[in-house]
């Protein structure tokens, strides 16, 4: 059995395996958690990101106003399911070259070191990978942007590897983006990235397209267990369905196996209509180390929040079960 390694989390959000379950990931009987009117200014809210704080839980959350603009709002829940969610948008301190705000989306958290670090989409003459941080999700504080535009995905890891910070990244264009592989950059001080290396592409099928990091890579006694997105282009348009990888500990450029087969995808009414039909999308991943067990909270067509869960055997067995030729 696989281990993760971790902090235990015995109050993780949960429901047991229907017994005629037969796929390694299932959903959250109330899904969506959270509906696209959850504030009142909210067109939709999705593509957001939840940690375990304070024996409870916070996040931050992607909330496209009524005019359809893209911000990220702070949120606490005690319970991971039910939330509430901030009504204005977060206000980062900062150089205002850098907080100046053109749009800000698609937010990962990770806690580093004592700190919870927020990752995200940020327009800065097109988007790039905004990084900042709070201790409290109460006052937030902007730090340079990781890259030049044009890139998205950004998920920070979430210890340092050879004394250098991580992150993955798929560097893109301004619009949409028809392709897009997943990379791996490191920095000593948050600052400066570097020593960019290439860890996979594109492939057939479900990710032909192209594909991104999803939650903070999960550390596991058998390497870092990445959870990620794959697109494929069908006469309806892009699909959304995730995936994962398993990377190795000491050098995750290093692919030690990735699953053929996908975890989830759009089948239920909330994921196939919406702002964008057909997108299943994990942008946060709690963990219980004792128990094996991962939440995965995912946006579902651009529009709500949904919750699924699984253990790091069930996804482990079934990628070593239906590896990448």
């Amino acid at each position: 059995m696989a281990k993760i390694i971790g902090k235990a989390l015995p109050n993780i959000p949960w429901e047991d395996k229907p017994a005629d379950c037969k796929t390694p990931v299932w959903r959250y009987s109330g899904n969506p958690i959270i509906k696209k009117d959850a504030i009142p200014s909210s067109n939709s809210i999705f593509n957001s990101a939840a940690v375990a704080f304070n024996g409870k839980f916070a996040g931050v959350f992607r909330c496209d106003n009524k005019a359809v603009e893209m911000n990220i709002h702070a949120g606490f829940s005690d319970d991971g399911i039910n939330w509430n969610i901030d009504h204005e948008p977060i206000q980062f301190q900062g150089d205002p070259y850098i907080t100046k705000l053109q749009y800000r989306y698609d937010a990962r958290v990770c806690e580093v070191e004592g700190k919870y670090y927020v990752v995200w989409c940020n327009g800065y003459h097109g988007p790039t990978i905004g990084l900042g941080y709070t201790e409290d999700f109460k006052t937030f504080h902007q730090l340079e942007n990781c890259f030049l535009p044009y890139n998205r995905n950004g998920v920070l890891f979430p210890r340092r590897v050879n004394d250098h910070y991580l992150m993955l990244s798929r560097p893109s264009d301004t619009g949409h983006t028809s392709f897009g592989d997943i990379f791996i950059s490191q920095s000593k001080d948050l600052v400066y990235w570097g020593k960019h290396r290439h860890v996979f592409g594109t492939a057939g099928g479900w990710q032909s397209t192209k594909v991104g990091a999803g939650p903070t890579p999960i550390e596991t006694d058998e390497g870092w267990l990445m959870i990620y997105h794959g697109v494929i282009t069908t006469c309806n348009g892009y699909v959304y369905r995730f995936g994962a990888a398993l990377l190795d500990l000491d050098e995750p450029w290093k692919v030690i196996t990735r699953g053929d087969w996908y975890l989830l995808g759009p089948e239920t009414l909330y994921e196939l209509a919406g702002d964008v039909p057909g997108v299943t999308f994990p942008c946060a991943a709690l963990t219980d180390a004792d128990t094996g067990r991962i939440a995965i909270y995912y946006g579902c067509a651009d529009t709500v929040t949904g919750l699924c869960f699984t253990t790091v055997d069930e996804v482990l067995d079934y990628i070593k079960a239906h590896p990448m030729k």
